[in-house]
């Protein structure tokens, strides 16, 4: 999983409440249980005027030009600023895995559901909840000044506006110490490689029938 310490990036503005994991990678893409070539299809049915399948080209495929992901002023954005309750719906991780294929590192809402959440931080991607009054001013300034970045840096739990001020942002010990150093459930459970390794050899000198 990749290492996520500071991201500087142009924030993408998604005004919708309540956006579901349905929305943000339609249930014909679950098919593949790979993490990457997601990207493509996040937020298909908003994105594209067209159905998308799974296997088939977006090259030429006719682009929703009122669709954030498609105005030029967000291009290469990292930051996906939304609002309550994103990623409620069904639990699929796929959505996640979209997200981060399409490059965004920083989902900021004022709520997430559960199993989103929890799927962000174990997928290398940051949520941060703020208060929605701070996140209703950043849709004005996002409005008002095209191009508009925050820089995000885990360690200080530290947002930069673009004049300077900055704010505070919580987040779970353990999440952000997985983050910070790039670590997942697989990634987590390798640090014990020597001591898994040590038990499956006295297992095996202990009942060996187990292991014919």
């Amino acid at each position: 999983m990749q290492i996520f310490t500071v991201e500087k990036g142009i924030v993408i503005p998604l005004d919708r409440p309540n956006v579901d994991t349905d929305a943000i990678i339609p249930k014909q893409f679950l098919k593949s249980i790979q993490r990457t070539g997601f990207g493509v299809n996040l937020f298909d049915e908003w994105r594209y005027l067209d159905l998308g399948e799974p296997g088939k080209s977006c090259e030429g495929r006719p682009l929703n030009q009122d669709f954030v992901l498609n105005q030029d002023r967000y291009q290469g954005g990292s930051i996906l600023l939304a609002r309550e309750n994103f990623g409620c719906g069904s639990s699929r991780e796929h959505a996640v895995w979209a997200l981060d294929d399409f490059g965004i590192r920083v989902v900021i809402a004022p709520s997430f559901a559960d199993i989103f959440f929890s799927n962000t931080s174990k997928n290398g991607i940051l949520a941060i909840k703020l208060d929605e009054a701070i996140v209703d001013d950043l849709f004005d300034q996002i409005d008002s000044e095209p191009g508009y970045q925050l820089s995000v840096d885990l360690e200080k739990q530290l947002i930069t506006y673009p004049n300077g001020n900055t704010i505070t942002f919580d987040i779970d010990t353990f999440k952000k110490h997985c983050l910070l150093n790039g670590l997942d459930d697989i990634g987590l459970t390798l640090q014990h490689k020597t001591e898994i390794e040590t038990y499956e050899q006295r297992r095996k000198q202990e009942t060996p029938w187990l292991f014919s």
